[in-house]
């Protein structure tokens, strides 16, 4: 196979996977590993990829993929990670879904919940609990992202602000190796700040593909989660910083 070939399967791999390695890639492709190298090479040399020690990962960027992307990427492990923290969501509570595809996947795993206030910035995990009939639902207001159905700005937060919710779940664009959680539109971010000064209780849904991105936006610590969902381990010095944070790590691996 020709690197004309190679290289649009390999972007596709890295998209899915967040990382490519030279190893995985020569087996994949049955070339060698100088071959592979060659290939990452031209592929950071144009932009669509960022080297690191042992492959690739998708470049660092001020601007997310698209939702259409983000709503197939990973999508058996955000499965997986939605059906374990819905479990940990109790019946007869008030709760916060904000945006997300991952928060989208939590909502699916909700519509057997009973007796939910929920409250959302996020008019897709709207239309996904209309079909709860008994879960009470309530859209924030604010300015509508086209591209994903979030709304973001100070008209959302100031709706959030009127509340106290007993739990929130929330989404993130990116996470670094410090434990930040991080994001592309600083609007969002003000609206994610007030969610978590607004719960007693927040979980963190993300898969293991935010661990290779970045984004210029800080949202928060994972410090301030109580539980975080994700689908592989962490890194060794993060894991120990959230021991010491008492942030639990919960990991669901798809079946």
């Amino acid at each position: 196979m020709s690197q004309t070939f190679r290289h649009p399967e390999i972007l596709e791999i890295a998209r899915r996977e967040g990382k490519v390695t030279v190893e995985g890639l020569a087996v994949h492709f049955g070339v060698t590993l100088q071959t592979i190298r060659r290939d990452l090479s031209d592929l950071a040399e144009s932009g669509r990829l960022e080297r690191v020690h042992g492959g690739a990962v998708l470049p660092s960027g001020t601007t997310n993929i698209g939702y259409e992307e983000r709503r197939s990427l990973n999508s058996a492990a955000k499965t997986a990670i939605a059906r374990a923290c819905a479990a940990r969501v109790p019946n007869d509570i008030s709760l916060f879904l904000n945006i997300g595809t991952s928060t989208e996947a939590v909502a699916q795993e909700l519509l057997h919940h009973r007796n939910l206030m929920v409250v959302t910035n996020n008019m897709n995990v709207a239309n996904i609990l209309v079909a709860n009939p008994d879960c009470e639902i309530i859209v924030t207001g604010g300015h509508l992202r086209r591209a994903d159905g979030g709304l973001v700005g100070n008209l959302a937060a100031g709706t959030i602000r009127q509340f106290k919710f007993d739990l929130a779940v929330v989404g993130c664009s990116a996470l670094d190796k410090d434990g930040d959680l991080l994001d592309f539109d600083i609007q969002e971010v003000g609206v994610s700040q007030a969610i978590l000064r607004q719960s007693r209780k927040t979980f963190l849904v993300a898969d293991h593909s935010k661990f290779t991105r970045s984004a210029p936006a800080r949202i928060a610590s994972l410090a301030e989660i109580d539980t975080f969902y994700t689908d592989r381990p962490l890194a060794s010095d993060l894991a120990a910083r959230c021991a010491d944070w008492n942030t639990e790590v919960s990991i669901s691996r798809p079946v």
